[in-house]
């Protein structure tokens, strides 16, 4: 196929994503036009890896890697004390190392289920990296300070002792609650906005075990919502209830969280307390923006001013099309 779009090609901002310029497509701004003129990047996706992507499948693909860099580092050394750099070195291309990032104390069992997630998430990356160029691992803090500091913005308050995520498995747990749901939900807003088929089949398959990672942790911190967490008297509920609506606040989106238990009124079907599985209210997965996950895992609220897990912000043209220009 031919390239007749060369770098004449334009990105334009429609909404929350970057897409073809219609003008460079075709007089009509037909679907004719946009195959007709594919991007230089997607030029560059077939030549590395024998798939034409538009710009923008590529940016929606390449933003997760993110979260899966964030959740394969977390859960390898919660569970193994150890991280990519050992386990799968070419997948971090050359990135940084973790900081504070080591092996959590817990049971048997969420070790097992933590290590399973671990490995899961490697895959996930050479998923995306076999359709997409990518980037390097970016910086990630993954210390038991850096997981403080958003408990505590949690709670309005300083918790005492600090949060520590490796101090026990109920910890590591509710800290992993932090993660596979923001991924989810930015997966299940991406999707209506591919355009390839391949792009498509990829996601729906990221999203159904994001979703099942997700569903597992609420399940194991279910069965344990009214405990008290040690030392702190508050209910593994009120933790997830906490961190939700940290999450609504700083994705200023709305409501699109909610911890295990409820207002009736907001169940399934507004007849239950429980909540598992978070949903609108026809039970159905909320969706975010990459803005609104910016803007929650640089716990900022701002989607310009990193930090928080990502002191030097993420990587792929999305969130660099956010930060300062150097």
């Amino acid at each position: 196929m031919e390239n007749t779009g060369g770098k004449s090609n334009q990105r334009e901002k429609e909404g929350d994503l970057f897409t073809i310029n219609r003008k460079e497509s075709g007089s009509d701004g037909s679907r004719d036009g946009v195959e007709g003129h594919m991007l230089e990047i997607g030029v560059l996706q077939m030549e590395e890896k024998g798939l034409w992507l538009c710009y923008v499948d590529v940016d929606l693909l390449e933003f997760p890697l993110n979260l899966e860099y964030l959740e394969a580092e977390f859960f390898l050394y919660g569970a193994y004390g150890y991280g990519l750099d050992k386990i799968a070195p070419n997948l971090t291309k050359g990135g940084p190392t973790p900081i504070g990032a080591k092996r959590g104390q817990m049971d048997k069992f969420t070790r097992d289920v933590i290590k399973q997630f671990a490995l899961q998430e490697v895959g996930h990356l050479r998923a995306i990296q076999s359709t997409v160029k990518g980037f390097p691992r970016p910086l990630l803090n993954l210390s038991a300070e850096s997981f403080a500091k958003v408990v505590d913005s949690a709670f309005e308050k300083q918790l005492v002792p600090s949060f520590d995520p490796y101090r026990s498995g109920v910890n590591f747990l509710l800290a992993s609650y932090l993660i596979p749901y923001v991924g989810l939900t930015g997966y299940v807003g991406a999707s209506p906005k591919l355009q390839d088929p391949k792009s498509k089949r990829l996601v729906a398959g990221l999203l159904g075990v994001e979703s099942g990672q997700d569903a597992v942790i609420r399940a194991l911190l279910y069965e344990h919502a009214h405990k008290k967490v040690k030392p702190y008297g508050i209910t593994v509920a009120e933790f997830t209830n906490r961190f939700s609506q940290l999450r609504n606040k700083l994705g200023n989106a709305g409501v699109k969280d909610e911890g295990l238990v409820v207002v009736e009124s907001e169940g399934a079907e507004g007849l239950i307390t429980g909540n598992v599985l978070a949903g609108d209210k026809y039970s159905v997965a909320f969706d975010r923006t990459p803005e609104e996950i910016l803007r929650i895992v640089y716990g900022s609220g701002d989607e310009h001013k990193p930090g928080g897990f990502y002191p030097k912000g993420a990587d792929g043209h999305i969130a660099k099309s956010h930060l300062p220009k150097a």
